[in-house]
């Protein structure tokens, strides 16, 4: 199988990896520069130091041309924010003929406030494409080093979900094809929210009893939001629902996390999102989040609070008491 991958980034170079033990692979990098590193170190230094390149894997910056249309899976590794230009690029060269996977977890940034999910972006500037989402909980540092880990393979098209599962499903990686694709973007999408708030309370030692609670009640906001727009209830108990949700919100190498803990500290949201030399997908799309969730009717008080803390309305302890402040109502 060929599966090009664009975007040298962690998580992308990380897929790149698991994949070149079972396929050929190009790693397309958008920096020339970086793509020669990666060639003659044979790792991504940047983003995953000390993880060396199967030999099936290449590394290119050549232009987006003809040569995608030759490949049996193209994945885009780019932010959210990147996704509607890439998808654009890419639907002249591949038409319905290449199956498409997109990485990036969130909703689109909008003038008018109501931001496209991925799938929705992709209806809109590449309808013929046949896409779908790779999504669930995972860290690239782990599944570069091969440990185990399970992901979902979100689309509407079986071509699409099978295309993803013969790509990844393999060795230490296990992937389920799921046809929820609003479920999975979902999950996926406020999840990077949510962290941000776990790290909080982390950061401010609130304890573990909050951050259970936190945790549980973010998962009912993810569920709340993902029904309105049409989602599956089911999916949001599997892995791109509470799996990712426990993951980003608990583990260390979440950046998402990493931003709540440093808001904690008392670092402004810029030296928190400097100090990452990441993307924190959940600082680009919370208030997205919460525009498309008042957009058809749904309460979201924990992604509430956090876009008031990013936009500096209010500082880590008043979120906690904005949260804690609020009437009794039942589960």
């Amino acid at each position: 199988m060929k599966i090009a991958v664009l975007g040298a980034g962690a998580w992308g170079t990380a897929l790149a990896i698991h994949a070149g033990h079972q396929h050929e692979v190009t790693l397309w990098a958008r920096d020339a520069a970086q793509a020669q590193s990666m060639r003659s170190e044979r790792m991504n230094t940047r983003y995953l130091a000390g993880q060396i390149f199967p030999t099936g894997l290449k590394v290119t910056s050549q232009d987006l041309g003809s040569w995608l249309a030759e490949q049996d899976l193209v994945v885009i590794g780019s932010p959210m924010r990147s996704l509607r230009a890439m998808l654009t690029q890419l639907a002249p060269l591949l038409g319905d003929q290449v199956p498409v996977a997109w990485l990036c977890k969130g909703f689109e940034a909008s003038d008018d406030g109501v931001g496209c999910m991925a799938h929705e972006v992709c209806a809109q500037v590449a309808p013929a494409l046949r896409a779908g989402a790779l999504s669930g909980p995972s860290f690239a540092q782990e599944v570069a080093r091969g440990m185990p880990t399970a992901l979902v393979a979100a689309s509407a098209d079986a071509a699409a979900r099978d295309a993803m599962v013969q790509a990844f499903h393999h060795l230490s990686l296990r992937v389920y094809a799921n046809d929820d694709i609003v479920g999975v973007e979902v999950g996926g999408s406020v999840k990077n929210v949510l962290a941000i708030a776990t790290g909080l309370c982390d950061g401010l030692q609130l304890g573990l009893n909050a951050r259970a609670a936190l945790i549980t009640r973010g998962l009912a906001e993810i569920t709340r939001l993902g029904l309105a727009l049409g989602a599956k209830a089911e999916t949001f108990m599997g892995l791109s629902g509470l799996g990712d949700l426990v993951l980003t919100a608990t583990g260390d190498l979440s950046r998402n996390r990493q931003v709540g803990l440093a808001l904690a500290q008392g670092m402004s949201l810029q030296q928190a999102v400097d100090s990452l030399g990441h993307v924190a997908e959940g600082v680009y799309s919370a208030r997205t989040v919460v525009q498309r969730a008042q957009a058809v009717g749904v309460e979201m008080p924990i992604a509430q609070a956090v876009v008031a803390l990013l936009d500096g309305h209010i500082n880590p302890q008043q979120a906690v008491a904005l949260l804690m402040g609020r009437d009794a109502k039942g589960e």
